[in-house]
């Protein structure tokens, strides 16, 4: 293909998109299919605005796009789904509250985010910079973010990243990594995708009373919470009432110990 930045950033300027970056989104959409028609989505760094333009063509006229940044995002034009734009620093409380208002009460399908931080040079620290602000966007996703939606985030490979990664998968159903053909060959960056949220009706240090109606296939006895959510209690049998505390939550099923 020859020089990737070249290619993608020459495409651009064919195409209209106001960044390279477009591909990525658009590359990342075609392998996970994170965006659809209809969807309201929160694009987080969203300046200059190559993936607002990708997101807007994706979820068309009916759908909505919201974009977020601390630079002024020029108008997007000639899309058919609505786009807004607000001004402001992902880190600071008062800017996600205005994407919790603006996202109303029930949420949004579909949260994305390519900040990236100021590049000092130092590698662990624009590592350690990365996680952050993809944990501040993971952290907006779990305030907006309703049942089913989907989230993708950049982060740059490092010390950190599997556990951010692990983070994502707790959220979501599925979750995967991947590196768009359209990232340059040089850069450390990879995208976190989390598909299929589900929110889990307890937390971990919950302590709860629940009756025992059945055994998984370790033995340990299974209990039915709200919304029908599963937890698994070691040392307990089919008919048992017993009292637990969550240990540890996932999107369809939990643990717990007994407390009794």
């Amino acid at each position: 293909m020859g020089n990737g930045k070249d290619h993608y950033y020459n495409k651009s300027k064919q195409e209209g998109y106001r960044t390279r970056a477009a591909y990525k989104l658009q590359q990342i959409d075609d392998e996970f299919g994170v965006l659809f028609g209809g969807a309201t989505v929160v694009d987080l760094g969203a300046a200059p605005g190559g993936w607002l333009q990708v997101a807007a063509e994706r979820v068309g006229s009916r759908g909505k796009v919201l974009g977020v940044d601390f630079q002024r995002i020029d108008s997007i034009e000639d899309v058919e789904a609505g786009v807004e734009t607000i001004r402001g620093d992902m880190t600071d409380e008062d800017t996600r509250e205005e994407i919790a208002a603006k996202a109303g009460r029930g949420g949004v399908d579909v949260v994305i985010s390519d900040m990236a931080p100021n590049m000092t040079g130092e590698y662990n620290l624009d590592h350690a910079r990365s996680v952050h602000l993809a944990r501040t966007a993971l952290d907006t996703a779990r305030d907006v973010l309703q049942d089913g939606g989907h989230f993708v985030a950049k982060v740059f490979d490092g010390q950190d990243f599997e556990a951010f990664r692990e983070d994502v998968a707790e959220e979501f159903a599925f979750a995967a990594t991947y590196t768009p053909d359209a990232s340059r060959d040089s850069s450390s960056e990879l995208y976190v995708i989390g598909k299929n949220r589900v929110d889990a009706p307890v937390e971990a240090g919950d302590v709860l009373d629940v009756e025992i109606v059945g055994e998984g296939d370790e033995g340990d006895g299974i209990a039915k919470v709200a919304d029908g959510y599963t937890l698994f209690v070691p040392e307990a049998a089919a008919g048992q009432t017993v009292e637990i505390e969550v240990t540890d939550v996932k999107p369809n099923f939990g643990f717990a110990e007994r407390t009794d």
